[in-house]
């Protein structure tokens, strides 16, 4: 319960699936937390709910992290809420599996914008923000950053950014004792991989086949790489992909 206490983090894309396992994870742990949401006010009042309700502390707060405009809002919550900032999880994603024959302009920018973009945005404020103690910053990528399956061009290139931004934010920052390193997960039972028909179908026994612990991960699976890698414990890490997949590559 103590491993992140007086921490304060912000988590985006945080009302539902990973970015919500790591949000009640961090609470868990002892964070206040920023419950970032783009358009599901629903489900991030649910998971700050929860946090509430176990004697955590959360609020929640909207924000599209693909427009820079927005993104102030979020820190300037974490101060007038608890203080400060000392964690920022980049978990907001969005992803669309289609052929090559399909791409289209519109498609690749609404990925680009919020996993890439969105994610540098947060980064340029969250350095405005920690305090001369550093903090730690955590991408979220994916298997598929390095081994990425058909139909899965543009969502594993906005990936592949995410590991480039990781390493080199780490040796930007690290002067400013701020950590940055990212989670790779594999397949996890999300909302999201639901709406496209991955869980439950042929897909998931494949994947499952190939993946050695036997199963699909959760949203706490990764949540607790996500407390480790903002702990104190994890000090002497920065630059780092911790591939998060029950040794699925």
């Amino acid at each position: 319960m103590s491993a992140l206490n007086s921490k304060v983090a912000i988590v985006t894309g945080a009302s539902k699936g990973i970015g919500a396992g790591i949000a009640r994870g961090l609470a868990a742990a002892g964070a206040a937390v920023v419950v970032n949401y783009a358009s599901s006010r629903q489900g991030a009042d649910g998971v700050v709910a929860e946090i509430k309700g176990s004697g955590g502390r959360a609020v929640a707060v909207q924000a599209d992290v693909s427009q820079a405009s927005d993104v102030p809002r979020l820190f300037e919550a974490a101060k007038s809420s608890f203080g400060g900032v000392d964690i920022l999880v980049n978990n907001a994603g969005v992803f669309e599996f289609e052929p090559l024959e399909v791409v289209t302009e519109t498609e690749f920018h609404r990925q680009f914008d919020t996993n890439v973009l969105g994610t540098i945005f947060t980064i340029q404020e969250a350095v405005k923000h920690f305090g001369p103690q550093g903090g730690s910053v955590i991408n979220i990528s994916s298997v598929a950053s390095l081994n990425p399956q058909p139909n899965s061009l543009v969502y594993a290139a906005t990936k592949a950014a995410v590991d480039s931004i990781t390493l080199s934010m780490s040796r930007e920052l690290g002067a400013r004792n701020i950590r940055v390193n990212a989670i790779a997960p594999g397949g996890v039972d999300t909302e999201g991989l639901k709406r496209v028909g991955i869980v439950g179908s042929e897909v998931e026994k494949q994947l499952i086949a190939l993946t050695p612990l036997g199963r699909f991960g959760q949203p706490q699976d990764i949540a607790r790489v996500a407390v480790f890698l903002a702990s104190d414990e994890a000090s002497w890490l920065t630059g780092e992909r911790i591939t998060a997949s029950g040794g699925w590559r």
